[in-house]
């Protein structure tokens, strides 16, 4: 009998194995599943079972964690909102992803999740494209990220995003099926609206997001440019998915009239960041309802494209975009100098 991970499952499919390999009841199953989200451990033994039950529970189930290979503490954030903290975490075949603890203010956090060892979109300011696609993350290994952090780390996350190594709609059904595990109450019972998944602009797998996910998942579009030519210089995708195919699927993925979808735009001095520029961005989201344009300062890595954005760039940038109409929250760089900043996150092949 195959055996079943308890991170990568709802409570419902857990009841079903359990009903039909261990032989227990309802009850029984919500103990051992809530007590495993708990504590990162399958302990059938603390939920007041005997040992032929437990016994038969390890026969039909397990939890296989990471190893928290290193954490890193960033030291060049505002005090008053808590510290960047980023964990290289190591899996069974000696692969690892990065994950980033995010610190949100009145002592509210979120955590940056990677969805594959890697990435396969070659974005030019990314240190993840430099590692090619190793290989994809299962259900459970993403949900064993949050486990972890909450277990063993001490973060306490309310919110998670994905925006750490990887695209993840390449790897959709292991996104949703993971999104299906963090909104189930009897688990991590994260709120639907607490969930983020941000994309280079996958068509395909926006369309299989739309039908799989909660209405209320948030999904953000990283633009970085918003004309095809350019775009396809510096986000190899482009060339798969042009921008207008990109802005139709964002159009069917609205399912609420509130929705309000993120449009990050990373500033490269030089290459993206003319008025030009913020009125084709102000364009490309006009047909698009409610969204917000999250400007993100370019964070050179080991291999810089260009340099830093300066301040009072990034502030004349800001103001073209909101002369055309659109809202703007600018990302504060946090993390950079533990190489956790956006787009920085790239561990050893």
């Amino acid at each position: 009998m195959r055996r079943v991970s308890i991170l990568g499952a709802t409570f419902d499919q857990v009841r079903e194995h359990a009903r039909r390999h261990v032989g227990r009841g309802s009850g029984e199953a919500a103990a051992v599943y809530r007590h495993a989200f708990a504590t990162g451990a399958l302990a059938p033994e603390a939920c007041n079972l005997g040992p032929a039950a437990a016994h038969r529970w390890h026969d039909a189930f397990d939890i296989a964690l990471p190893d928290v290979a290193h954490t890193d503490v960033a030291h060049t954030d505002v005090a008053a909102a808590g510290d960047v903290a980023k964990a290289a975490l190591r899996f069974a075949d000696g692969r690892s992803v990065e994950c980033v603890r995010i610190p949100l203010g009145r002592g509210r956090e979120s955590l940056c999740l990677s969805s594959q060892v890697g990435c396969a979109r070659a974005c030019a300011f990314c240190e993840t494209a430099r590692m090619g696609l190793v290989r994809q993350l299962t259900a459970d290994e993403i949900v064993a990220q949050l486990v972890v952090a909450r277990t063993q780390l001490a973060w306490r996350p309310s919110t998670v995003v994905f925006m750490g190594m990887g695209e993840p709609l390449d790897n959709v059904d292991a996104v949703a099926d993971a999104i299906d595990v963090f909104v189930d109450r009897r688990g991590p019972a994260l709120r639907h609206d607490a969930i983020t998944v941000c994309t280079v602009g996958h068509v395909p797998g926006l369309d299989t997001l739309r039908a799989r996910a909660p209405r209320r998942l948030n999904v953000a579009l990283s633009l970085n440019a918003a004309d095809d030519t350019l775009r396809a210089e510096i986000m190899p995708v482009a060339h798969r998915w042009p921008l207008a195919e990109v802005q139709a699927a964002l159009q069917r993925f609205r399912r609420r009239s509130n929705q309000v979808l993120g449009i990050h735009y990373c500033l490269l001095p030089g290459i993206n960041d003319t008025r030009a520029d913020a009125r084709a961005v102000a364009a490309f989201c006009e047909p698009l309802g409610r969204a917000w344009v999250h400007l993100i300062p370019y964070n050179p890595g080991t291999e810089p494209l260009t340099r830093a954005p300066r301040e009072h760039e990034v502030t004349r940038f800001i103001a073209w975009l909101r002369e055309n109409g659109l809202a703007v929250r600018r990302r504060i760089t946090k993390g950079d100098d533990v190489m956790a900043a956006c787009g920085q996150l790239r561990t050893a092949r």
